[in-house]
C-alpha cells in the first residue's frame, strides 16, 4: 500500500497536510466524529536525526495546541538510517527524544496509535512504532528486527539452527503474523479501515489509562509463553 492509497482508504478526502515529503507526512484528519493528528513515514523511509526531530515536533505542537486529540502513526520504514553524521550526532538519543515526547503526549492524556502499512523494521520501528499504546497492521505489511541471514551474521549461530527456531517460535521470525502471535499487534486489518481505526480510538478512549495487554495476548495465541508467567511470579513477590 503507497501513501497515497493509505490516506484514502483510511480517511477519504479528509487529510489536511502540515507536511508532506518523499519520507515523512503530518496533518489531521477525520476518524468517525473526531479530528485526528497523523504522524506518519513512506517510501521505505530511514529513520535518521532529521525524521526523528520532525516527528517529535508534530507530537509536541499536538500536546500544545490540540489537549487530549488522538494521535495516529503509520508506518513504512527501512530501519534507523546507517550514515555516519547521524551516528556522530547520536541517533539513539534523538529516537529517545521521540519515544519521551511520545511519553509526554501519553501522560498528557493523547491516545496513541500505531499501523504498520508497508515495512517496519528494527530501530525505525521501535522508535516510531513500538511506543504506541497498540499497534495495528495491515494485511500486506511487513515487521521484522532482522531477517535471519542477518541474525546468523551476527551472531554466529548456524543459519540453519536458526531456521529451525523460527520454526517453532515467531520471536525468530519476520512477518505480521508473527507479531500478532506475540501479542505485540492487536489485529492485522485487511478491510474497512477506516471503521476499524475508528473502533481502535474508540477502545482506547474505552480503556483509558491504557492496559498493555501485550504478554497476556502472546500467551493465549502461544506466540509468547513464559512472559507473562514470569512477570506475574516476579510481581508476587514483595
Amino acid at each position: 500500500m503507497t501513501r497515497d492509497e493509505l490516506l484514502d482508504v483510511f480517511f477519504g478526502g479528509s487529510f489536511q497536510a502540515d507536511h508532506a515529503d518523499d519520507h515523512c507526512f503530518t496533518g489531521r484528519a477525520r476518524v468517525g466524529d473526531e479530528t485526528v493528528t497523523v504522524i506518519g513515514t513512506a517510501g521505505r523511509a530511514e529513520v535518521g536525526v532529521d525524521l526523528c526531530l520532525r516527528m517529535a515536533a508534530a507530537v509536541l505542537e499536538c500536546v500544545r495546541e490540540r489537549p487530549g486529540e488522538a494521535i495516529v502513526f503509520f508506518l513504512d520504514t527501512q530501519g534507523q538510517r546507517l550514515r555516519r553524521r547521524d551516528e556522530l550526532l547520536g541517533l539513539n538519543g534523538y529516537m529517545a527524544h521521540l519515544a519521551k515526547c511520545c511519553e509526554v503526549a501519553r501522560r498528557r492524556g493523547h491516545p496513541l496509535l500505531s499501523v504498520v502499512y508497508g515495512e517496519a523494521v528494527s530501530g525505525g520501528y521501535l522508535t516510531t512504532g513500538m511506543m504506541a499504546d497498540a499497534c495495528y497492521a495491515v494485511r500486506d505489511a511487513e515487521i521484522k528486527v532482522m531477517n535471519l541471514p542477518a541474525m546468523a551474521r551476527i551472531t554466529k549461530v548456524p543459519l540453519e539452527r536458526l531456521e529451525e527456531l523460527a520454526g517453532r517460535s515467531p520471536v525468530f521470525s519476520p512477518g505480521a503474523d508473527n507479531y500478532l502471535a506475540m501479542g505485540h499487534l492487536r489485529a492485522i486489518w485487511s478491510d474497512d479501515y477506516t471503521a476499524r481505526l475508528a473502533a481502535a480510538l474508540a477502545d482506547l478512549r474505552t480503556g483509558r489509562p491504557a492496559d498493555d495487554t501485550r504478554m497476556d495476548d502472546g500467551l493465549a495465541r502461544g506466540g509468547r509463553r513464559m512472559a507473562a508467567p514470569i512477570a506475574a511470579e516476579v510481581a508476587g513477590h514483595d
